[in-house]
C-alpha cells in the first residue's frame, strides 16, 4: 500500500501516522520547510468539547499524536473566558517531537514540495507532480492541503497579505489536490455573507512584554488585561474561531502562553497596543503585520462522505479543513486519523469506517457534512470547543470530561481500540 499525503499540517501528520501504523508505505509532502502548518503557532488543546474528542480518540486506539502533545504542554487544566480545562502545548518543542516521531515510524517526509498537477484515469489518481518536477505515483492519496491563503485570497477577501506562518511569498501559495483533480469544492463564508474567514489569533513576541505580564503567563498560562473603552477593537465577527467571539475577547487583551503570547484577536492596531501599560514594546511574531490582519481561510473544501472519501475520486480521502468548516487542531487530528485508517481499508478492499454518531467525533463529521449542504450552514464555523458544534454536542449529551465514562461509551459503540487493530 503506497499512500501519498499532500499537506503537512496536523491533519496530514495524523493521517500519515495512522496510515503508517496500518502498514502502508507513506510519503508526506509539505510545501514549506516545517511540519504542522498553523499548528506551528497554535497551541490550544482539550478546551471544552475538545477534551471529549481527545479522549474518544485515545480510547479508539488512535491517540499517539495526542499523547505526544500532552508530553509537550507548557500548561494544563487552565481556564480562560468561555473555556475550561484547556492545555497549551509548547510551539517550539511540539513540531520537532511530531516530526521525529513520524520519521521514527518510517514516514517519508518531503519538504518544500508543492503539488501542481495530478494524473487522473478512470476516476482515480495515478500520480501527482510537484513544482520541482518530481512525480509521485501512489495507490491512494489523502488531501490535507488546508484552506488558508494563498496571498491573492488574503488580498481580495481580507486585509492583504499579513506575512503569516503560511509564508506564501517564500514557498508559494497553497494548492488543493482535490482542485487539481477537477473536483468542484465548497467555500465558507463570514457572518456577513462575504467569502472566507480570518484566522483567529495573533502571536506576540513574549519577551517584548512587561516583566509582570511575562511572569503571569509563565506561572498561570493566562493573562487578562482589561481595556479602556477607547482601546476596544472588535473584529470578532471575521474570525474563523467563532468560539472566541465573546465580548470578553473584545473588552480585554487575553493572552495565552504557548511560548508566544497568543493574542486572541485576528488583528489589533500596534499603535493602540503600544499605548497600553505593559505593551509599550510589544512586537508581533505571527503574523508580522498583525496590526493589519491575519490569513484568510475556508476556501476549497472537498465534497466528501462521512468516511472522509472525496466524492468524484475513488482513491482520494481528505481531512482537516479540507473535510469542511471544522476549526482547530483537535478537529484536524481526529479527521486525519480517520482518513489515514480508511485509506488503508480502501486499499485492502474492506468496508470504510463511519464513526457512530453517538460519539462526539462521529457526530461532528456527519453533522458538519449535513450543515454544509445548507446555504446558512456555510456561514458558520464548527469546533468542539465552542459556538455551534459545542452547543450541539451539549444538546445531544455528547460533552463529557470523565475519562472512564468516555471509554465506556466507546466500548458500547464497538469502537474500543478500533484504530489499533
Amino acid at each position: 500500500m503506497n499512500i501519498i499525503i499532500t499537506g503537512g499540517g496536523w491533519a496530514g501528520c495524523s493521517a500519515a501516522y495512522m496510515a503508517r501504523k496500518q502498514g502502508a508505505n507513506v510519503i508526506l509532502i509539505e510545501r514549506t520547510d516545517l511540519l504542522l502548518g498553523t499548528g506551528l503557532v497554535g497551541g490550544i488543546m482539550r478546551n471544552n468539547g475538545r477534551y471529549t474528542a481527545t479522549e474518544e480518540m485515545i480510547a479508539m486506539g488512535g491517540g499517539d499524536i495526542f499523547k505526544i502533545i500532552d508530553e509537550n504542554c507548557r500548561h494544563t487544566n487552565i481556564n480562560f473566558p468561555g473555556h475550561a480545562h484547556a492545555s497549551l502545548y509548547d510551539i517550539a518543542k511540539t513540531p520537532v517531537a511530531i516530526t521525529n516521531y513520524l520519521k521514527k515510524i518510517g514516514v517519508e517526509i518531503k519538504l518544500q514540495e508543492r503539488v501542481v498537477r495530478a494524473q487522473v484515469e478512470d476516476g482515480a489518481i495515478k500520480s501527482i507532480q510537484t513544482s520541482s518536477g518530481e512525480v509521485y505515483a501512489g495507490d491512494a492519496f489523502i488531501d490535507t492541503t488546508g484552506t488558508a491563503g494563498p496571498m491573492n485570497n488574503c488580498s481580495k477577501y481580507g486585509n492583504g497579505c499579513a506575512m503569516c506562518v503560511l509564508r506564501c511569498p517564500s514557498f508559494g501559495g497553497r494548492v488543493s489536490l482535490t482542485g487539481v483533480c477537477g473536483i468542484t469544492e465548497k467555500t465558507g463564508k463570514k457572518a456577513d455573507d462575504s467569502i472566507g474567514a480570518m484566522s483567529g489569533s495573533c502571536k506576540l513576541y513574549k519577551e517584548s512584554l512587561a516583566p509582570e505580564i511575562i511572569e503571569t503567563l509563565n506561572t498561570t498560562g493566562v493573562a487578562v488585561i482589561p481595556l479602556p473603552e477607547e482601546f476596544v477593537e472588535n473584529h470578532l465577527s471575521v474570525k474563523a474561531c467563532q468560539q472566541y467571539a465573546l465580548k470578553e475577547f473584545a473588552e480585554n487583551i487575553i493572552l495565552l502562553d504557548t511560548g508566544h503570547a497568543k493574542l486572541m484577536t485576528p488583528y489589533y492596531s500596534i499603535e493602540k497596543l503600544h499605548k497600553i501599560p505593559g505593551f509599550e514594546n510589544a512586537r508581533y511574531e505571527d503574523p508580522y503585520a498583525g496590526g493589519k490582519g491575519n490569513s484568510m481561510r475556508y476556501f476549497d473544501m472537498s465534497p466528501r462522505t462521512n468516511a472522509l472519501q472525496v466524492k468524484g475520486i475513488k482513491n482520494l480521502f481528505c481531512a482537516g479543513e479540507k473535510a469542511g468548516l471544522l476549526v482547530g487542531h483537535t478537529e484536524a487530528i481526529v479527521t486525519g486519523v480517520l482518513a489515514g485508517f480508511n485509506c488503508t481499508r480502501f486499499l485492502r478492499k474492506e468496508p470504510l469506517l463511519e464513526l457512530s454518531r453517538k460519539t462526539a467525533i462521529g457526530e461532528a463529521i456527519a453533522y458538519v457534512n449535513e450543515e454544509m449542504e445548507k446555504q446558512e450552514g456555510l456561514g458558520k464555523k464548527y469546533t468542539f470547543s465552542g459556538s455551534v458544534l459545542f452547543e450541539h454536542m451539549k444538546k445531544l449529551g455528547l460533552y463529557e470530561n470523565d475519562v472512564n465514562k468516555i471509554e465506556e461509551k466507546i466500548k458500547q459503540e464497538g469502537l474500543f481500540n478500533i484504530f489499533a487493530s
